[in-house]
Parts: structure tokens; sequence; C-alpha cells
């Protein structure tokens, strides 16, 4: 018989356990409390005389606050285990919305994204670590792939519908959908294993990168991650306001294609190891940013939502597989944290530095150097694939 405080045996042909489904309940919830205001804030602090540069400083502001709490979730992890852990992280990304009812100031919003973003940084370095020990090796790419569908349904259904819903009921009565979807997490937390099954090593998140191989994936992903941020956060805005339904149709596709691709490429991954697959899933993702050069073109806008969900969401999978698979399970708290690191800093970074940059280039131009961005990590892709 299993206790709550035990990781059970899973074999080869059972893959989502009683524990597994858990967690992915819980980090549906997680994630539509996150994607039903990523695209919103921004249009909120628009809204209230912002402008751009607010757009981008909330999304950096919320990203780099989960950087900075991810270099310690898994000491957390090691030291409550991880119903504490991601408890906290569940009240961390929801309540804090409840705060927005009350202020659109420039100062509020922003505290409000970094408390958020503590707890997205709990939860996303806490579940992928758990979801990496619950199920078996063999089929950990699937595993992972699974999981991204559950992050990634959020995201299908989150980014248009908060858009959407904003003409409808308000930003009141989103900020309240955001805080109580997280916080109905917390039912989910009864089953799951109280502490870690293997003693974490006492290394630094940042220690034995590049020895352990993790550095190139690791930097890799992040530049993916940068026109993640970007594409979520300035796109609503690159669009006039009368054409807001291509650009909620656009998330939409492109948060479908994501978790699609991301559950495609962990199958296949699985069987021809995750490196042959980055660079093709690298080099869709820069087309798809590459579109957005065309913009107000409704075509461009959809065939580079498209591109991009599926190259990116690809690239999670691909990317968060081949570290798992270059360290033994000891490590996986470091290679969930680093993977985490990767996205979020990128997501933050890409937001800041466009939100900078856009109002003395145009939107053509920024976009442009977004894919080219995305464009040079193929190169080190390649290079993997052949080693």
């Amino acid at each position: 018989m299993t206790t709550a405080c035990e990781i059970p045996t899973i074999t080869a042909d059972r893959l989502l356990s009683s524990q597994l489904l858990r967690v992915l309940v819980m980090v549906f919830g997680s994630g539509l409390s996150m994607y039903l205001l990523t695209s919103v804030v921004p249009l909120y602090l628009a809204a209230n005389g912002a402008g751009g540069v607010g757009a981008g400083l909330s999304t950096a502001a919320m990203m780099f606050a989960a950087v900075g709490v991810e270099l310690v979730v898994p000491r957390m992890l090691v030291r409550w285990g991880y119903q504490v852990v991601l408890g906290v992280g569940l009240v961390l990304l929801g309540a804090p919305s409840l705060v927005l009812l009350a202020s659109a100031s420039l100062p509020v919003v922003l505290g409000v994204c970094i408390v958020r973003g503590a707890g997205l940084a709990i939860l996303v370095v806490g579940a992928v670590a758990l979801v990496a020990e619950i199920t078996p090796a063999a089929r950990r790419g699937e595993a992972l792939g699974v999981y991204g569908v559950a992050v990634g349904v959020p995201a299908v259904i989150g980014l248009p519908l908060g858009v959407y819903l904003i003409d409808v009921i308000g930003f009141g009565a989103l900020f309240v959908l955001a805080a109580v979807a997280s916080l109905a997490g917390l039912v989910m937390l009864i089953g799951l294993p109280a502490r870690i099954a293997v003693e974490e090593q006492h290394v630094k998140v940042l220690g034995g990168v590049r020895r352990s191989r993790l550095l190139m994936p690791t930097l890799v992903f992040a530049a993916v991650t940068v026109a993640a941020g970007i594409s979520v956060t300035f796109l609503p805005l690159a669009v006039a306001g009368d054409r807001q339904a291509i650009v909620a149709t656009a998330l939409l596709v492109q948060a479908i294609a994501a978790p699609a691709a991301r559950w495609l490429a962990g199958r296949y991954a699985d069987r021809v190891g995750p490196a042959k697959l980055l660079a093709p899933a690298l080099a869709l993702a820069a087309v798809g940013a590459g579109s957005l050069i065309f913009l107000p073109s409704a075509v461009a806008i959809l065939i580079g939502s498209v591109c991009f969900g599926a190259g990116f969401g690809a690239a999670q999978n691909l990317t968060l597989a081949l570290m798992y698979n270059r360290v033994d399970r000891s490590r996986f708290g470091q290679v969930s944290a680093l993977w985490n690191l990767a996205y979020d800093g990128g997501w933050g970074l890409g937001a800041l530095a466009f939100g900078a940059i856009v109002g003395g280039t145009g939107y053509p131009v920024a976009f442009a150097l977004t894919a080219a961005v995305v464009a040079l990590a193929v190169v080190p892709a390649v290079r993997a694939s052949v080693a």
C-alpha cells in the first residue's frame, strides 16, 4: 500500500498514476491563473496610462522575480517537501490578483507581478521535478509531453479568453477568476508526496552547469523564450484596437500548437533522442517570430502563430528531456530550476528589451531582431544533434 509520503514504483505500461493526475490538475489551474492575466495586465496598465514601457515592465517584473526565487526552490523542496512548497506557490500566484481590484497604479501592479512571479517559480520548478520523479525513465519524454499539455491547455484557454473577456466582464472579474483558479489547486495537494524520494545533492543551481553539459540547452531555450515573452506581451499592442479579434485568434492558435507539439516531440524524443529534433524546432520558431515583420497582415499573424507555437512547444520538451538525460536523479531539482530560469529569464528579458527599443525602431524592426535571436540558437542545436 502506498502512503501519501511515498513515491510509488510505476511500471512501464502505466504512465498516468493517481499522483501524476493530481499534479496535472493542479498545474492546469495555476496555469489558467497565469495565462488569463498574461496579456491582460499589460492592457490594464496601458488603459490606465502606463503605455508600452509599463507593459514591458509588468511582464519583466513577474519573470525576473520568478528567476530569483527559482534559485532557491530546490533547497525549499529538500527542507519542506512537495506539499508545503507547492501550497505556498499556489497562494502566492493566486491571492495577489485580488489586489489589482483596488489599484491600477504602476508600483502596485508591479508589486503584484513580483509576488505572483515568486509563486510561479515555486510551482513550475516543483511540479516539473515531481513529474520527473514519479514517472519511469523510459517514458520520461512522453510524461513531460503530457505535463506540457496540462500547462499548455490553460494557455489555449487563458490567453485569448483573457483578452476577449475584458469587454464582457471587465478587468475586476478577471482578477477574481485568476485568483480562484490558482487557489482551487490546494485541494490537489492531498495525496502528493510530502517529501522528495532521493536526497538532492547540495549543489547550487548554477553549479556544475558546464561539466554536466547543461549550459547549451539552457541558453538555447532562453533564446526561444525571449520571443515567447515578446509575442504574448506586445502582439495585442502592435495591432490596432479594432482588430483585437485577430489577436485573440492568433493567441488561441499559438496556444493550441504549443502543447500539441510538446507532446509529439516527447513521444518521438523517447525513440530518437531529443538532440536530433531540437534544431528543426528552433528553426520553425524563428520562422514564426519573423513572420510578425509583416504586421498588420492577418495571414502573417496567423501563420506565424502556428509556426512559433509549434516550434516553441517542441523546444520546451526537447531541451528539458535533454537536460534530464544528462544528469542522475539527485540533480533533477537543479535541472528543473535551470530550465525554468531560462524560461522566465528569457521571457522577462525579451519583454523588457522589446519595450525599450520598439519606440525607436517600430514593430517590424523589433520583431525582426526577435527572430534573429531565435535563429542564432539553431547553430549550437545543430552541433548537439551530430555530437
